[in-house]
């Protein structure tokens, strides 16, 4: 989603009042059951499917059944509460560690209360066969044409979802990276595509967090277009994940399982 703003453009020999295009950035507040979670600041679409994929990612509900949410207030065209129903033997242990603080878009773990909630525990994942690295731009290609937030703003993340053969599962553009990845999660968790996922390609630089989110997902191979972090590394490494960063121009890095590919 986007949104018109005026500006004026200068260049060396001119000054022109233009109107811009700017990705929405507004707040999202989620609800479980009547009490406030936590606020995220994304772009404003497949909310239920954000929130469907963070419940997912933060072990609160993470069974197959869908959950009713309603829309239970509208600051305004963009800002949101909505309140997620999840019966209370069905929620997980992750909802004991309420955010208490704002999330913005660029922060996958702020708010929690504690160093040890970023931890996650689980059995490393295992490639389910080897895949030929060559494939890797003809991926890109497919994501970058239906970039279509990026191509009228230039100021989204996306994420893209693929199976085993290269096919386009999903593909979902947030102003926050870590959004695109649960929009995409939550959309094959509605589905019940989850468990055809295979690559996870992200449009930015790959942080611990959606290292964690492509793990609970069981995604065993992450590319990016840009950097990864030391702890990204780290953890992929430790969860059985192929890390591939600075993917472009017929280049890339692999830093961890590099035999998940054929090189």
């Amino acid at each position: 989603m986007h949104t018109t703003y005026q500006a004026i453009k200068n260049t060396a020999k001119t000054s022109l009042q233009i109107d811009d295009l700017l990705v929405v950035e507004a707040p999202l507040q989620i609800n479980i059951n009547n009490e406030p979670y936590t606020v995220v600041m994304r772009t404003p679409g497949n909310d239920k499917k954000l929130i469907r994929g963070l419940l997912y990612a933060e072990d609160i509900y993470k069974q197959q059944e869908p959950v009713n949410m309603n829309i239970i207030k509208i600051e305004n065209k963009f800002s949101l509460i909505i309140n997620v129903t999840i019966p209370k033997e069905k929620l997980g242990g992750g909802y004991l560690n309420k955010r208490t603080l704002l999330s913005v878009s660029s922060c996958g773990i702020c708010g929690k209360k504690e160093l040890s909630n970023v931890k996650v525990k689980g059995n490393p994942l295992q490639a389910k066969q080897t895949q030929s690295i060559n494939i890797i731009s003809s991926m890109f290609i497919k994501m970058t044409e239906k970039q279509f937030l990026f191509k009228n703003t230039g100021g989204s993340h996306a994420c893209a979802i693929f199976n085993e053969k290269q096919e386009l599962l999903t593909l979902k553009e947030d102003i926050g990276r870590h959004n695109a990845v649960d929009k995409c999660i939550g959309d094959l968790l509605h589905a019940h595509n989850l468990k055809k996922a295979n690559y996870m390609l992200v449009s930015g630089r790959v942080s611990y967090e959606i290292v964690t989110k492509a793990f609970l997902a069981k995604i065993p191979i992450i590319i990016a277009v840009s950097a990864c972090s030391s702890l990204a590394v780290d953890f992929a490494k430790e969860f059985g994940l192929c890390l591939i960063g600075f993917s472009r121009n017929n280049k890339m890095t692999i830093y961890s399982n590099p035999q998940y590919v054929n090189l």
